[in-house]
């Protein structure tokens, strides 16, 4: 996923002769089309080294796999864990076991909208990472096309960038939002001015966010390959790893000082499930339009396991749309 930024080298006619590919193995799917369940497993499906040919079938009332002479059907978890049996990695089912390994402190009395916000930051991270690279890729191309013909022009590629970085705009300034709005007052209501240190970063990295948008326009314009463009390329690139690399320290001094504290505000089931489900509101466009762009930002164990905790607190009507986004 994402894009790839690397040259290509000169090949030995040995390469360059062609090579048997080993086609990949076919799974079946059989179920109803417009299940969630049928709709999730063609999902983790995507991230399998596997050619799946879906069958809708009303006949089916539980997702049935077929694999060779093996045939799978019950429960989303049954067949996901049956799909890493067969296919071990990527790993698509989710366990209650694997969580606790990702931070360290996380456990079971961590409450869920924690996996929510420190997911998120796995994702924003991926992306802005992802953007340097290019924007590093755009300057040493000076101005000349990628030669790759879903990029396009140099002009085009940069209107493909500019929406890019307005997709990755939107997901901070939502995750920000809900971050004040939902996380953070449950800290603050425990112990006044816990978060100031946050809510000030949140303020302070909003001036340079505004300000890549405007100089992604600004580049737009310009004559691609001429001594301005490249001098404002430059600076745009140079932002851009202020941003990164602030976005980095923040999510990281969240993670180590905040998040952990969550624990002690001692939520119960039904108030863990309240705040999730605020949160993940609270971030309408990520959880619409953008999710197939902030999934992209995702190991696949990870957008798996933020995926399962979506459709279990989302009205059926977003998580459809999602799903939608992702499978079609």
């Amino acid at each position: 996923m994402g894009n790839c930024y690397t040259s290509a080298a000169v090949k030995s006619p040995a390469e360059i002769a062609p090579e048997t590919v080993k086609p990949l193995p076919v799974v079946k799917l059989y179920g109803p089309q417009n299940s969630f369940a049928t709709t999730h497993i063609r999902l983790a499906i995507l991230y399998k080294p596997v050619t799946l040919h879906f069958v809708p079938s009303e006949i089916h009332q539980n997702p049935t796999i077929i694999y060779k002479s093996d045939v799978v059907s019950g429960s989303v978890e049954d067949i996901l864990q049956y799909l890493d049996s067969k296919f071990p990695d990527p790993p698509v089912a989710v366990t209650n076991a694997t969580p606790s390994n990702i931070w360290g402190w996380c456990g079971e009395a961590t409450p869920m909208v924690v996996w929510v916000v420190a997911l998120q930051h796995r994702s924003i991270n991926w992306h802005l990472d992802r953007m340097v690279k290019w924007a590093e890729d755009l300057q040493a191309r000076r101005g000349k096309a990628k030669g790759d013909p879903s990029m396009g022009s140099p002009r085009m590629e940069m209107k493909k960038f500019a929406r890019s970085y307005s997709h990755l705009l939107q997901v901070m300034l939502e995750h920000a939002q809900m971050e004040e709005t939902v996380l953070f007052q449950i800290l603050e209501s425990a112990d006044r001015g816990l978060c100031k240190s946050a809510n000030e970063e949140h303020g302070s990295h909003l001036p340079i966010m505004n300000g890549i948008k405007e100089q992604i326009k600004t580049i737009g314009v310009m004559n691609p390959g001429s001594p301005e463009y490249q001098e404002t390329l430059a600076y745009l690139l140079s932002r851009l790893k202020v941003l990164r690399d602030k976005c980095k320290t923040h999510f990281d001094k969240e993670e180590k000082e905040l998040l952990p504290l969550m624990e002690a505000t001692e939520l119960n089931k039904p108030q863990q499930e309240k705040v999730l489900k605020q949160a993940l509101e609270a971030m309408h466009e990520t959880h619409s339009n953008l999710f197939r762009f902030f999934v992209d930002g995702l190991r696949p164990h990870d957008a798996m396991h933020y995926f399962d905790l979506v459709k279990r607190h989302c009205d059926n009507a977003r998580v459809s749309l999602m799903l939608h986004m992702m499978v079609e």
